[in-house]
């Protein structure tokens, strides 16, 4: 059953869920706990032996978004009906309205590649070759963790005491950025998932004068990838590129909406959180850095750097159908510790 097409098994889930207790406005943690045990009763022993891991293993740290053969957990297209509607729901409590739509067409792009690549391809394309894992017992005390991932997505995230503490590694890509060939499903010609992530930096960038860009531009051709791809933490140096300080009040504003693009991925309360650590360190802290073109169609990268955050997007590789620079990979870390560990130092 295609991805799309649990939606009536999610409500009946959901249904179900809010009858036996779970009120709308629980929080996110509390949510996902109550979702990770709805979940976790639709497995038999076998399944569950797979889906879940010691919360101390190494895997739970291990992450990462090529393509691969396998990955911890139990993956999407081995579930049943409702085993993948109960799955789904989990991950969707973990996000935002907005994270959860970015997740899902992320997930469909699977099937444009398969469509575009054809019967030679290297990679299979399954848009449920995704995997859940929880690490640990869910719990309102205790930690616990959930990792969400396959080609092109990891979402990590660790509970403890009915709060979510930690939400990255939040990785996102998209191949191709934009679909720009004729393709059959719910995914059509013009489709930019991540949009926002590419368009709001050409705005900035292309609005700083001839000095700001000077100071913004930390290279003349864009890396190959983002830094720091499936470690468990970000060893990043001094700040790079211009400061908030240097922008203009309009470019300040581009430049906060595009921060929120990645902030707003998980839930309200998360969000929250993550807003109320930046202002406390003080966007005077953020930094804006660029590499590579200022337009479509040639690599092009960015970075944005707080004392807390890092964000890195870059668009370098060619799409499925050979157009250039048209396969993004972007991502969100937590510069005080990813997976709820101490940052590197």
């Amino acid at each position: 059953m295609r991805f799309a097409r649990t939606g009536v098994f999610v409500f009946f889930a959901l249904a179900c869920l809010i009858a036996a207790g779970l009120k709308v406005g629980d929080p996110p943690a509390v949510q996902m706990k109550t979702f990770a045990d709805a979940f976790l009763s639709t497995l038999d022993e076998k399944s569950k032996a797979v889906a879940v891991m010691p919360y101390d293993s190494p895997q739970r740290v291990g992450w990462h978004f090529i393509p691969m053969k396998s990955r911890k957990g139990l993956v999407l297209r081995e579930m049943n009906a409702a085993q993948r509607a109960a799955a789904l729901r989990l991950v969707r409590a973990a996000l935002s309205e907005a994270g959860y739509d970015k997740t899902s067409k992320i997930m469909e792009l699977e099937g444009v590649l398969q469509r575009l690549e054809g019967p030679d391809r290297n990679w299979e394309r399954d848009p449920n070759k995704y995997y859940v894992t929880i690490f640990g017992t869910p719990s309102d005390s205790e930690a616990w963790g959930l990792s969400f991932e396959g080609h092109h997505i990891s979402l990590n995230f660790v509970c403890r005491g009915g709060v979510v503490v930690d939400s990255t590694p939040q990785f996102f890509a998209a191949n191709p950025a934009t679909i720009m060939n004729d393709v059959e499903g719910p995914l059509g010609k013009g489709t930019r998932v991540l949009r926002k992530e590419e368009q709001l930096a050409f705005d900035l960038v292309n609005s700083l004068d001839e000095g700001q860009a000077a100071k913004a531009q930390i290279a003349e051709e864009a890396p190959r990838e983002i830094r720091f791809a499936g470690e468990p933490q970000a060893e990043v140096g001094e700040p790079e590129g211009i400061a908030f300080d240097g922008l203009s009040m309009e470019q300040r504003k581009r430049l906060k909406k595009l921060v929120m693009t990645y902030v707003n991925a998980v839930p309200e309360q998360v969000a929250k959180a993550r807003r109320q650590t930046i202002n406390n360190d003080g966007w005077q802290q953020v930094h804006f850095a660029w590499a590579g073109a200022t337009k479509p169609g040639i690599g092009h990268y960015y970075r944005v750097r707080g004392k807390g955050f890092l964000i890195e997007f870059v668009n370098t590789q060619a799409d499925a159908a050979g157009n250039p620079a048209n396969h993004i990979h972007c991502v969100w870390r937590d510069l005080t510790g990813d997976f709820d560990l101490p940052a590197a130092k």
